[in-house]
């Protein structure tokens, strides 16, 4: 199982949710295909594809750039497809426009509902 996380353009995250969604990769079987899909707004200390783009954040005292953060977790035959779909729709065409990393998972439990037998001791 991989962990894909990619830091996105502000103004490209609905198309890469789009093209994610396009894709097929997620299963209605939460314990086998793509899933845990979250997508969270970040601050970074990166340089901007454009100057407007940074501002002054008071709470860091540092000058950021407003991007989304996406993260799944996929299973390692469909990693491949799905970093190319989140770099297509994530383009803006010029320049870094963000990054995705790909990391090795090396378990994953569920977490399940109550037991038949109680709670655990």
């Amino acid at each position: 199982m991989k962990e894909i996380k990619a830091f996105i353009h502000k103004d490209r995250i609905s198309e890469v949710v789009a093209a994610l969604n396009a894709s097929g990769c997620r299963s209605s079987d939460e314990r086998t295909g793509c899933r845990s899909i979250n997508v969270a707004a970040v601050q970074s200390l990166t340089s901007p594809a454009e100057g407007e783009e940074q501002h002054y954040s008071m709470e860091l005292a540092e000058t950021v750039v407003r991007e989304w953060k996406l993260e799944l977790f996929c299973e390692d035959e469909q990693t491949d497809q799905l970093v190319k779909v989140i770099a297509q729709a994530a383009s803006i065409g010029r320049g870094i426009a963000g990054w995705i990393f790909v990391t090795e998972v090396v378990s994953s439990i569920p977490i399940l509902g109550p037991s038949k037998y109680g709670p655990p001791n």
